[in-house]
């Protein structure tokens, strides 16, 4: 059946700060670029002006400048879309198969990862909307909003005007969710019904805008994937902006009483200036920026300072995937593996602890290679565990444990990877080739694109193609596994997770990226 393109015969939108007009794509209706609002470098997010006549919205909008030039690697593995960037970042993108207002459609709002420095609302191939919003029958909105220096940097000891520059980026996302919930009626969706789901650094923004009182009542669920805090990827460093902000000054050859020049020197001046003396900052354990400040406006990571109230009644579905930083390849088949081969693999790794490990492992994980513990993540699948406790705790709304187990036929059988999981999430894995397995791929998409839409329909992720679901108990970690064979388990890997947290050495992402990149 011939797809079809329409532009003359879309009706134009009429937002709150003035009309706009996207294009008809085969059924769905696809608006780029909208302006939610726009900002002085630094300072809190205003109100969009208003303008005249119809703005066109088929072209995507500026992403936020990075601290460094993107180099594309691993694309095999994630692939990416590298967009021109520039300062004029606060835009948002709608895929839509209805312009009626009512009854309206649930809301899926994106928040892309890459921390809190890099990343943009298009940097994926997997996060185009267009397929979950026809499968869903969802309105779906991805955001780009300020990032790094320009949005996680505080300024306040220097200025009223600055009070708030070290959360700037988040409460753009904050703007940007008013913006919906004033205009997205116009769009045929629901205000009432908005679900934020973010991968990586975007989960984390999830859980931050929870604790975030400016954002209560703009969004009512939430999907966190694989990015859980619990200041042990992310550390806070105390103390406010003054010494990072003096160490870019001096390195620009700026008189501190002359610090309003920061707004308006070139920015990639600037971003120069700050990775040249960031990380001596940080080894001095001095706050640096590059992440949210607790203070009156942000609450803080839960993990560290506890749920708000408000944010106790949003249901969450929270999940990471098995392999996360692992992306480099073993040296070995792990298909062609003896039992002896496979021993000494994992007495070089764990010495004397290699038997209990391969038997903990085993336990957990019998359908897997033993030398897959190898890539086990040791980041986020704890964390997402006790986000989904904590929220348990607080008995007013449920918390939905999920676990990406899939292996990929690349290298012999790679276990999931940081981001792998996006696909099936969007509906996304026939714009991304290394997630198509047939006889796989496609159910396994349709159980986990039926529980996410599902949980933005109801808060409650159970539909016909999956086992029974449970929600966390304080006594039941219930974990729904998804793979090639979906199941339910319940606190099957607190033992091993346990002894290896034991004889091994603090995890150190940087250590392992190190690493990744030199094979």
């Amino acid at each position: 059946m011939e797809k079809v393109f329409r532009y003359d015969e879309v009706p134009v939108v009429q937002t709150k700060a003035g009309k706009i007009k996207g294009y008809e794509f085969d059924g769905v209706f696809i608006f780029k670029g909208i302006p939610y609002a726009q900002a002085k470098r630094f300072q809190k997010p205003e109100e969009v002006n208003a303008w005249e006549g119809v703005k066109e919205a088929t072209s995507y909008g500026f992403v936020c400048p990075l601290l460094s030039q993107d180099t594309p690697t691993s694309e095999l593995l994630v692939p990416h879309r590298y967009w021109p960037q520039d300062e004029n970042c606060q835009n948002l993108n709608i895929w839509t198969n209805t312009l009626e207002k009512k009854p309206g459609k649930p809301v899926m709002v994106w928040l892309h990862g890459g921390g809190y420095t890099a990343g943009s609302s298009i940097e994926q191939e997997a996060y185009d909307g267009f397929s979950m919003c026809v499968h869903g029958d969802v309105v779906v909105v991805t955001i780009n909003h300020r990032l790094n220096v320009l949005g996680f940097l505080d300024l306040s000891p220097y200025g009223e005007k600055y009070k708030n520059s070290a959360n700037a980026g988040l409460a753009d996302l904050v703007a940007a969710l008013q913006w919906i919930k004033e205009n997205i009626a116009e769009f045929g969706g629901d205000p009432e019904n908005v679900t934020l789901f973010g991968q990586s650094g975007g989960g984390m923004k999830v859980t931050g805008l929870m604790q975030i009182p400016e954002a209560d009542g703009l969004f009512h669920k939430g999907i966190v994937m694989s990015g859980v805090s619990d200041g042990k990827l992310m550390p806070t460093l105390p103390g406010d902006g003054k010494e990072i902000v003096r160490a870019v000054l001096n390195e620009l050859n700026i008189l501190e009483s002359e610090v309003e020049r920061l707004e308006t020197i070139p920015y990639y001046e600037l971003a120069k200036s700050y990775n040249k003396v960031c990380f001596t900052v940080a080894q001095k354990g001095a706050y640096m920026g590059g992440m949210p400040m607790v203070n009156d406006y942000y609450m803080g990571e839960p993990l560290i300072t506890g749920f708000t109230e408000h944010a106790k009644t949003i249901p969450l579905m929270v999940g990471s995937v098995f392999g996360e930083f692992s992306f480099r390849p073993f040296s070995f088949n792990k298909q062609d593996l003896t039992t002896e081969q496979t021993d000494a693999i994992l007495r070089e790794e764990y010495g004397e602890h290699a038997e209990k490990v391969k038997e903990l492992f085993v336990k957990a994980y019998p359908d897997k290679k033993p030398v897959d513990v190898l890539a086990l993540d040791r980041i986020f699948r704890q964390p997402s565990k006790a986000l989904a406790r904590l929220q348990a705790k607080g008995g007013k709304a449920p918390a939905y444990l999920y676990h990406f187990t899939l292996e990929f036929p690349y290298q012999n059988g790679k276990v999931a990877w940081h981001c792998s999981d996006i696909p099936f999430v969007f509906h996304n894995t026939n714009r991304v080739e290394i997630c198509n397995m047939p006889g796989v791929s496609n159910k396994l998409e349709e159980q986990i694109f039926g529980a996410v839409m599902q949980f933005a329909r109801t808060g409650n992720p159970n539909h016909e193609g999956l086992p029974e679901w449970p929600s966390i108990t304080l006594e039941d970690e219930a974990t729904m596994i998804f793979d090639r064979k979906c199941e339910v388990r319940h606190n099957y890997d607190d033992e091993l997770m346990k002894f290896l947290e034991e004889i091994l050495p603090p995890f150190n992402l940087a250590m392992l990226l190190a690493q990744d990149v030199q094979h």
